[in-house]
């Protein structure tokens, strides 16, 4: 079968489809025949090398990419799923040789959950790796307050403010000003990204939020909006600011969990979840989706189809 993978760090031009073997699942495990898979900016951070720099990927000869995936099954006696069966998953062990750029791929049952009815592979597929970022991210917030989301209109924090609305929360959105009725279209208050962002926020919120998901990695901008004692997730290693005025100060490292997952593709189909695709390619072309990615201004993911 054909996989996309990399041998050495670099741009686009890295990335190498290559021929390897067809993938056997063992004992709690399902092969997959992808139909779909997200590309994201992980992704990028890893054929670039700088996850391998920042020590969060040990040196590998070969490196496959892509986390999300959709597809059918084709093996996994006594998983409770059957042969046939549309599925979504995630791959969360990114030091593997093998990922979701992929003809087929094998993940452990656990990171595995139906499809959402109704919606396209390439759809489907968009959903797991941002969808479940931002439900464990919000499981770090206690509270039942205000939240602000920075980077709202960005595929993690979209779902982070949709999720935050219909858990009852007050939700203030930070996004550029083009993408105003956009996040207010997930149920959010706005504020336009720019300088002073906690001044203009506390002018919203006066005391500040009591919680902030900063998917965009402002750092101590977006710590500036919060009140003393409140809440701060950070969304990538080394963006956590330091914990002034007594915020207490987290980080999601993102796990997959297939039974999570499904709930989230239920809120998919019930119109909570918006699925956002924004562009389709064939696996032969990863360097250009990657490229398309690296330009920025994108509302969605690109989704390469093996």
């Amino acid at each position: 079968m054909r996989a996309v993978v990399v041998r050495k760090f670099g741009g686009p031009e890295v990335l190498e489809s290559v021929a390897v073997p067809v993938p056997e699942p063992g004992p709690g495990q399902v092969r997959i025949r992808v139909t779909a898979a997200a590309v994201n900016p992980v992704d990028v951070a890893t054929r670039a090398g700088w996850l391998t720099e920042a020590g969060v990927i040990p040196p590998r000869e070969v490196l496959g990419l892509g986390w999300d995936v959709a597809g059918v099954v084709e093996i996994g006696s006594g998983s409770g799923f059957r042969v046939g069966d549309a599925v979504i998953g995630l791959r969360d062990r990114i030091a593997t040789p093998l990922g979701a750029y992929a003809e087929q791929i094998v993940l452990d049952v656990s990171a595995v959950a139906p499809a959402p009815e109704g919606f396209s592979p390439a759809e489907a597929a968009t959903l797991p790796l941002n969808a479940l970022t931002a439900a464990q991210a919000l499981d770090l917030v206690e509270t039942d307050g205000t939240v602000l989301v920075t980077g709202a209109a960005g595929a993690v924090g979209g779902y982070a403010v949709a999720l935050a609305h219909a858990r009852g929360l007050r939700v203030v959105a930070v996004a550029s000003g083009g993408d105003e009725a956009l996040v207010r279209g997930f149920g959010a208050e706005f504020v336009a990204r720019g300088p002073a962002l906690g001044d203009r926020v506390r002018a919203l919120v006066p005391g500040g939020v009591d919680a902030v998901l900063d998917t965009a990695l402002l750092g101590l901008d977006a710590l500036e909006a919060v009140r003393g004692g409140g809440e701060f997730v950070a969304f990538a290693a080394g963006a956590a600011p330091i914990p002034l005025r007594g915020v207490r100060v987290r980080h999601v490292w993102i796990r997959a969990d297939g039974a999570r997952l499904a709930e989230l593709a239920k809120l998919t189909e019930t119109g909570v979840l918006p699925l956002r695709v924004a562009g389709v390619l064939p696996l032969s072309k990863a360097a250009e989706a990657h490229e398309r990615l690296a330009a920025g201004g994108l509302r969605g993911r690109i989704v390469l189809t093996p």
